[in-house]
């Protein structure tokens, strides 16, 4: 069974929020495969259901971002995974907006959630889907580069998606439940391969 966190704060404040991309994923996931987040069980909503054949759940902590480590952790004493079984969906500052990073393995690059997790699960061996919520400007190459002096965390992670990047979000959603979808069926390597590149 393949345990999918998605990474956010509970709370319909907190819903359109650059910092709730995770469960955004989640619920695109959930909706895709028919799965109802419906349970409050291990300090988290979550559902179970088939991805693909493969036996998954669902799960959005409600333990609050800083806390999330509270949540997996408590999965873990329930269901028994192992490590392998893990991918932890989140929104990262250091990538475009938009863009999708896949993982095996690595620190918490300054992501308080993340930092809550390894430190509570006790490893950092476990697979991770980051998406960038840093906006971003054209170069004089025609390339998008993030403007960093415009981040103001917490803040600027604390706030909601302009008109404009919503769809920007929604597709980056829609490529990340495609690529957990890669990932049961093919590998994590593979996955990394295949949506890493662009």
């Amino acid at each position: 069974m393949k345990i999918i966190v998605g990474l956010g704060n509970p709370g319909r404040g907190y819903a359109n929020n650059r910092h709730n991309v995770g469960f955004k994923c989640v619920d695109m996931l959930a909706q895709q495969h028919d799965i109802k987040l419906s349970q409050r069980r291990a300090k988290a909503r979550m559902g179970t259901g088939a991805i693909g054949g493969h036996e998954v759940i669902l799960a959005k902590p409600r333990t609050y971002m800083n806390l999330s480590g509270q949540a997996v952790q408590s999965i873990f004493s329930k269901f028994k995974p192992s490590l392998s079984d893990l991918i932890v969906i989140y929104d990262d500052l250091d990538l475009a907006l938009g863009t999708m990073r896949i993982r095996e393995r690595g620190g918490a690059g300054g992501h308080n959630g993340m930092k809550s997790i390894i430190n509570l699960i006790g490893s950092q061996e476990f697979a991770r889907i980051r998406v960038g919520i840093a906006p971003v400007a054209i170069d004089e190459s025609g390339n998008a580069v993030v403007v960093q002096h415009s981040i103001k965390t917490p803040d600027y992670v604390l706030s909601n998606f302009s008109t404009k990047e919503k769809p920007v979000i929604k597709e980056a959603c829609s490529r990340v439940a495609e690529a957990v979808e890669y990932i049961l069926s093919e590998s994590i390597a593979a996955a990394m391969n295949k949506y890493n590149s662009g």
